[in-house]
């Protein structure tokens, strides 16, 4: 069996994030050449040599105040055919009860993404019973060959109105314009991209049961999405209520107290999609673990069901993309059980297994019961067949300042 070779493996410090951290920190990262782009749930920061140092970038000096300011829910990917940067940002409410999402691109790229051209949606400007009282929240967002993907929940209150898929020229945005279409669905929820399409993007809506509900949405302009529903054969259950998801931490918190079902890692190569969702235990998987489900993307049958499970500790929040060579890679979390705080693991899919590597491990469980709620998994640049990944761990304590984010590149080691 092949290894994990941890290419680079760096902690942020807290200069490198001005302290914009939090338990829940929703890290996410790109490179290309040299440079490297990482956000969080509040920061930013860059590095011009690869990822070995980093310097940070205040999301709230670079852009203009909006709508209730800065809240959260930051990502950034890097698209290679056109040296484009992209950085999703999500604000607060105003005094409307409305929020924005800023969606910002740079072509700059050397020696680092710093102009940046950027457009806001509001909720309002879709529907317009949603221009008071209604947010746009839980992002993801994904490319194929022709097209960014960015999907988004719409809250009214903490009722949940709608979900939106935007659909929008990467050509046009080289080009810092705009050009988009949408769906918009109240069926479906909190939808979850498959990282490297190409000619059609898959998404899997957080609306998991048995069967799934795989959305395909052709990269060309002017087509339809449609939806395959398809049975999982092996036995699982999930849950769309936070706290439902228990595994313990050596002091006593719930690491996984905001966990749901929701999907967060999908991939497509080989002609197959594939996605992992979080499951409730169950007499042979005691901690909470990872469904997995690969489908044909011709027939749209199973092709195999890669789970990630363990007996003592639990598996979360993982995020997955292909290499070069067809290899998928991962990025997740890993803890819990009474006995370890989380850490941070990396690895990839070596039939019928996922081969694994800690980066760093948590010195402290989380206070609060917060983690989560996403990490990021891409490819390296310029070798192809390197993946670069998003983590973080506490390192002396269990509040937001002792949160370090973790950049790793990694391969397939011998």
């Amino acid at each position: 069996m092949s290894s994990v070779n941890l290419v680079l493996n760096t902690g942020l410090t807290n200069a490198a994030t001005g302290l914009g951290t939090g338990v829940d920190d929703e890290p996410t990262a790109a490179r290309f050449l040299g440079q490297a782009f990482l956000t969080g749930n509040t920061y930013a920061s860059r590095s011009q040599d690869g990822g070995s140092t980093w310097t940070q970038v205040d999301p709230f000096a670079v852009f203009p105040f909006t709508a209730g300011g800065l809240c959260c829910d930051q990502i950034t990917l890097h698209e290679r055919t056109r040296n484009l940067w992209v950085w999703l940002l999500q604000y607060k409410p105003d005094a409307s009860g409305s929020n924005i999402f800023r969606l910002a691109v740079s072509t700059d790229g050397t020696p680092a993404p710093t102009s940046w051209f950027y457009w806001d949606f509001s909720p309002g400007l879709y529907d317009p019973t949603w221009a008071t009282g209604v947010t746009f929240d839980r992002p993801d967002m994904a490319t194929a060959n022709e097209h960014l993907y960015i999907s988004y929940n719409v809250f009214r209150g903490t009722t949940g109105a709608a979900t939106m898929v935007f659909k929008i020229s990467l050509a046009q945005l080289a080009l810092h314009q705009l050009s988009y279409v949408y769906y918009n669905t109240t069926e479906d929820t909190s939808f979850c991209l498959a990282r490297g399409a190409t000619t059609d993007m898959y998404l899997l809506s957080e609306t998991v049961q048995n069967p799934a509900r795989i959305y395909r949405w052709p990269d060309a302009d002017g087509t339809a999405w449609s939806r395959t529903n398809v049975t999982t054969p092996g036995a699982w259950t999930g849950s769309t209520m936070p706290g439902t998801y228990v595994s313990r931490c050596p002091n006593g918190s719930n690491w996984l107290g905001k966990l749901t079902v929701r999907a967060t890692a999908g991939w497509v190569t080989d002609g197959n999609v594939g996605f992992l969702w979080h499951a409730l235990p169950t007499n042979d998987r005691p901690q909470p673990w990872l469904k997995g489900l690969v489908v044909d993307t011709t027939t749209m049958t199973v092709v195999s069901e890669p789970d990630l499970w363990n007996a003592d500790q639990a598996y979360a929040y993982p995020a997955t993309c292909p290499n070069d060579d067809g290899v998928v890679g991962i990025s997740l979390f890993f803890g819990g059980g009474g006995t370890l705080n989380p850490r941070h693991v990396v690895g990839f899919r070596e039939d019928p297994t996922w081969v694994l590597a800690g980066t760093r491990d948590s010195t402290d469980g989380p206070y609060g019961d917060m983690w989560g709620d996403y990490l990021s998994c891409a490819l390296g640049h310029p070798d192809d067949t390197n993946w670069v990944a998003s983590g973080y761990t506490l390192q002396g304590g269990s509040t937001f300042q002792f949160v370090d984010p973790q950049y790793v590149e990694f391969n397939v080691g011998p």
